[in-house]
């Protein structure tokens, strides 16, 4: 059977987020190729050392570039080694190439309101914008969002009066958004962001994902391989489950030209919906 690689592509990108919930993010700084943050020991008018503020080390960028790995596994498929090409605009275009083989089996486009994925094998195309995929996986999910997860951001940025408690070789610092709890791990002698726990309340469901194979890139840190987890109850059978995403990138570089996204859906494909 024909592997859907469409279907493929929307469980890739609602794995990552379908426990997840985030306010509106502001854009990255783009001055610089990196941020550079330490800890700040403040003090206060006394005179006496307060409780450090942790700053997070953050990509800046305006386009970057991926060449990856990615396998996935759930209770319906069993995907190994598909090659997955990626470009992002900053706060734009994130574009994503499918292909094993060696051959091209689907792209998609997300963009700052849309999400498409194009079957190549079945021709067929899946077209939806943020507000109606929320409402159906019931959680809010926008580009914002996606894009800092792949970029290895914290997903909900720091508010005032959050802080970091030291655990070990991490700072953890907990984030509720709604009936959502996040927790966020960041390394003590990088500063990025190592690991993501986010649990929904009333379900148990829980995300997790784990940033390793740390290595320079443009005098920056950045997680070449990344391990997601979702395990969830089923509504139908009320049977455990759990969707598990590898991914380990092979390439990345952050281009100072401007990139292109070919995209382009043929006449002939069928829209299909999920």
């Amino acid at each position: 059977m024909k592997p859907n690689f469409a279907l493929w592509g929307i469980l890739f990108l609602t794995t990552l987020f379908a426990a997840c919930t985030r306010p509106k993010i502001k854009g990255l700084p783009t001055k610089d190729s990196t941020i550079v943050a330490v800890p700040v020991q403040k003090i206060d008018s006394s005179g006496v050392k307060t409780e450090p503020e942790l700053m997070i080390s953050e990509l800046a960028f305006d386009y970057l570039t991926a060449k990856s790995k990615v396998s996935f596994k759930s209770k319906t498929q069993n995907i190994e080694d598909v090659t997955v090409n990626s470009r992002i605009k900053k706060d734009s275009i994130i574009w994503l190439a499918f292909s094993q083989f060696g051959f091209e089996g689907a792209r998609g486009l997300i963009t700052k309101d849309s999400v498409f994925f194009m079957d190549k094998l079945h021709k067929e195309y899946f077209k939806s914008d943020f507000e109606t995929l929320s409402k159906s996986f019931n959680f809010n999910l926008n580009f914002a969002l996606i894009q800092s997860i792949l970029i290895g951001n914290m997903p909900i940025p720091k508010r005032s009066g959050e802080r970091f408690k030291k655990e070990k070789d991490y700072f953890m610092l907990k984030q509720e958004q709604g009936k959502v709890v996040v927790e966020n791990y960041v390394g003590e002698q990088n500063k990025r962001l190592k690991k993501l726990l986010v649990t929904e309340q009333p379900t148990k469901k829980t995300l997790s994902l784990d940033y390793d194979d740390f290595m320079e890139l443009n005098n920056f840190v950045f997680p070449y391989s990344s391990l997601i987890q979702l395990d969830y109850q089923s509504e139908q059978d009320k049977q455990q489950y759990q969707t598990v995403f590898k991914i380990k990138h092979q390439k990345i570089e952050l281009p100072k030209t401007p990139l292109s996204f070919p995209f382009s859906i043929p006449d002939n494909y069928k829209r299909k919906e999920y």
